[in-house]
């Protein structure tokens, strides 16, 4: 029997667990976060950042896309400039081989650049119609690669309108034998931020034009189906975790379980932030893209891309 001193004692005990368990997020298995991580400004010398991507050792490459340039910032949080003349890239992506895959729009393709900064073009077209604007990407295991081509006009363009016969702006698939595009969504509005699942079961794309992320199931050919709402938010660039959360980027970072419950928000202090990857030794420091600034914050969980 408790007496009543330790009635009291064991009270002031269950109302210490409760404070601490709603005082801490991680307390309850949610929470993204290093323990007192906070995020941290490397640089905010450019003019608009995006399309981070992450080699083999944990270096991280992104676009300075006003300004033509490829940077990169290595695993010993080195910042140098990678590779300047760029065909504007944007998002990127590495591939098995170590090249990395990037939605060029300066000429509205998609290339590949080697490790010693050789540019291959991929695609360029839609059955002889010019890309809108090539924007994201994502790999899977075969090679295939995903893109979103959205229109959105560029200052370096002549063009003033996309191509009408493409019929508005879609999702892509190319096979890995590379032999042409296929269209993998005819639904899509204003496609933009794209990432998929390392087993290559679900691919995410995020629509602009619906504000809206949806989840798709990949097919073995590559194709889409069993199209569902996922987050009723875009995201202008997405990553995944070992976990399977979703990261999606617009006024800072939120962050989605596979079930598509928000469970946290990273604010980012710039009027936009466009994109977001796992890098370092370990694939825990989340490394975000923020207009004219990058940043970086660690977390208990790794990327898996």
């Amino acid at each position: 029997m408790l007496t009543p001193y330790k009635m009291v004692n064991f009270i002031l005990l269950l109302l210490v667990f409760s404070i601490n368990a709603f005082a801490q997020p991680g307390a309850q298995g949610n929470s993204i976060l290093a323990p007192g991580a906070k995020l941290v400004l490397i640089d905010s010398s450019f003019s608009f950042t995006e399309g981070p991507a992450t080699d083999k050792s944990g270096n991280i490459f992104f676009t300075d896309q006003p300004n033509d340039n490829i940077w990169e910032y290595d695993i010993n949080g080195k910042l140098s400039l990678f590779m300047h003349g760029t065909h504007r890239s944007n998002g990127m992506y590495f591939d098995a081989k170590g090249n990395l895959v990037s939605c060029a729009d300066e000429n509205n393709e998609l290339i590949a650049i080697s490790p010693d900064k050789k540019i291959t073009v991929l695609a360029k077209s839609y059955y002889g119609h010019v890309l809108n604007g090539p924007n994201d990407v994502w790999i899977d295991k075969s090679g295939g690669m995903y893109i979103t081509d959205p229109y959105f006009q560029r200052d370096y363009w002549t063009r003033k309108k996309p191509d009408s016969a493409l019929g508005g702006e879609k999702v892509y698939y190319l096979p890995s034998n590379k032999k042409g595009l296929i269209r993998v969504d005819s639904t899509a509005i204003k496609p933009n931020g794209i990432v998929g699942t390392p087993d290559d079961k679900y691919l995410y794309v995020a629509d602009m034009g619906d504000w809206k992320t949806y989840r798709y199931d990949i097919n073995k050919n590559g194709m889409l189906t069993n199209k569902k709402l996922f987050a009723n938010e875009a995201s202008d660039g997405m990553t995944i975790d070992e976990r399977g959360n979703i990261y999606l980027t617009n006024k800072g970072v939120t962050i989605y379980n596979p079930m598509g419950e928000k469970i946290e928000h990273i604010d980012v202090p710039e009027q936009w932030t466009a994109n977001i990857c796992f890098g370092g030794k370990n694939r825990n420091i989340l490394f975000i893209t923020a207009s004219k600034s990058v940043y970086i914050i660690k977390t208990i969980v790794r990327g898996v891309e």
